[in-house]
Order: C-alpha cells, then sequence, then structure tokens
C-alpha cells in the first residue's frame, strides 16, 4: 500500500465505529500518525490494535464530540503528541429513532443533531486554525446518502445528514484560501453496527429481511463494506485530490444514480 500519509497526523472521530475503525486502519497503513477519538466506554482498544499492527503511532482520546472542551482537548492532544493536524476526518455520528415524524422523541432529535451537526461544526471549528499552522489540511466530513433525499423514517438522522453537506460547502468556501480543502463522503447502507440498529428499528421481527430487501434493491446487489468508505476518504485528503474541494461523493454501489 502507498504510504501518502507519511509524517502526516490524522484525526478520525467515530474511530470505535465500522466505517472509523477501517478509517484508522486505512491511514495507519498508509504510514500516519493517527488519533483515534470516540466516547468514554467504546472500544478505541480495537482501533489501538489495528494502528499497532500496521506499525503506526497512534494516540487514543475519549471525548464526547458535542463539547466545546472536549473537541478542543483532542486537537490539543492530537498538537501536543504530534506536533500538529493535518487532516480531519470528521465521522462520528448516531442513527436516532425509527419512526414517523410526528411521534419522533424530542430529546433523541436533540442528541442527534448535536453529534452529527454540531460535532461536525466543532470538530473544523478546532482544527482549522492547527491546520492554517502546517500551511493547509484536508476535512472530510461523513454524511449519508440520507442528506441527499427524503429520510421520512429516520426524520432527525436525515435533517442531520443535510446540514453536514451544507456546511462541508459552506467551509469549503471558507478555507481554499487557507490552503485547507473541505468535502463529504454520502454512504449507502455499509455493514455497520448502525446499520443493524437501523435494521431492527425498521423490523424488529425481522431485521435479517430487511438487509436482504435493502441489499437486492442496491444496483451492486449488496451493502458496502467500511474499508471501502476508507478508500475513498483516505483519497479526498492525499495530495492527489488536490483540486477536488466542496465535493460530496457518494459511495453507495449506484443507489444514488436511479
Amino acid at each position: 500500500m502507498d504510504r501518502r500519509y507519511e509524517g502526516k497526523v490524522v484525526i478520525v472521530t467515530g474511530a470505535a465505529g465500522g466505517i472509523g475503525l477501517a478509517a484508522v486502519e486505512r491511514f495507519a497503513n498508509e504510514g500516519a500518525q493517527v488519533v483515534a477519538v470516540d466516547l468514554a466506554g467504546s472500544a478505541l482498544d480495537e482501533a489501538q490494535a489495528r494502528a499497532d499492527a500496521a506499525g503506526a503511532s497512534v494516540l487514543t482520546v475519549t471525548a464526547d464530540v458535542t463539547k466545546s472542551s472536549e473537541v478542543e482537548g483532542y486537537v490539543k492532544a492530537a498538537v501536543e503528541r504530534f506536533g500538529g493536524v493535518d487532516v480531519l476526518f470528521n465521522n462520528a455520528g448516531i442513527e436516532g429513532w425509527v419512526g414517523p415524524s410526528t411521534e419522533y422523541p424530542e430529546d433523541i432529535f436533540d442528541k442527534v443533531l448535536a453529534v452529527n451537526v454540531k460535532g461536525v461544526w466543532l470538530g473544523m471549528k478546532q482544527v482549522v486554525p492547527e491546520m492554517r499552522k502546517r500551511g493547509g489540511g484536508a476535512i472530510v466530513n461523513t454524511s449519508s446518502v440520507a442528506g441527499l433525499g427524503a429520510t421520512a423514517t429516520i426524520f432527525a438522522y436525515g435533517a442531520s445528514k443535510h446540514a453536514v453537506i451544507g456546511m462541508t460547502k459552506s467551509a469549503a468556501i471558507e478555507f481554499a484560501g487557507d490552503g485547507i480543502r473541505t468535502n463529504a463522503v454520502c454512504p449507502s447502507p455499509i455493514e455497520t453496527r448502525m446499520m443493524r440498529s437501523l435494521e431492527r428499528g425498521i423490523n424488529p421481527d425481522a431485521p435479517e429481511a430487511v438487509h436482504d430487501n435493502m441489499a437486492r434493491t442496491n444496483p451492486m446487489g449488496r451493502y458496502g463494506e467500511p474499508a471501502e468508505v476508507a478508500a475513498l476518504v483516505a483519497y479526498l485528503c492525499s495530495d492527489e485530490a488536490s483540486y477536488v474541494n466542496g465535493a460530496i461523493v457518494t459511495v453507495d454501489g449506484g443507489s444514488r444514480a436511479r
């Protein structure tokens, strides 16, 4: 594998989840110094193990991305340990509740927007000053195909992912003059814990049937794998994507091509 990230410092939030873990592993295999961030109690030991297996330097940090002081803390930890920040994969997110919008619990709505919207904003807010010191950098925010269309049964999640796309476009324009590129990825169903939760929410009695139906209706006949998302993220953050800024890139097997 190419060592495109030799000497680079990469922060991955949501690093204990499927896509986050795959990203930690991908960046580590490409030579990055990785800061793996997730909530206290999350399985960051797996992120540590994957980075260790790649022979990479890794720092695990427990933080709540909805709290400004804790976001500032993980950025400060990256700077103190590795000297700066070159890349942020702003990936932490939660799925919320499945059901009619008129019955959506207010507390869960607030939590989804706090993690998926405020957490993304706070990450960019804190890393941009450090990237400016390095003369530039790259940010990739995790949106979703749910941010590209209607999401009647996952109302708050869809709203939050539309917001991520809007913030990504605004950041791409605001920070381009600093040499900082900002893009977003929009996965369709990926084989992760989040999808298992959504499948159960859609049909608690037969989540496997939901999985099989969603896979069957995808043009490629399957869910994506976390490593396939991580590969796209690694490209977008690399110098090979030096003129890619403000892009909203699907990784969805063609589901949005219809």
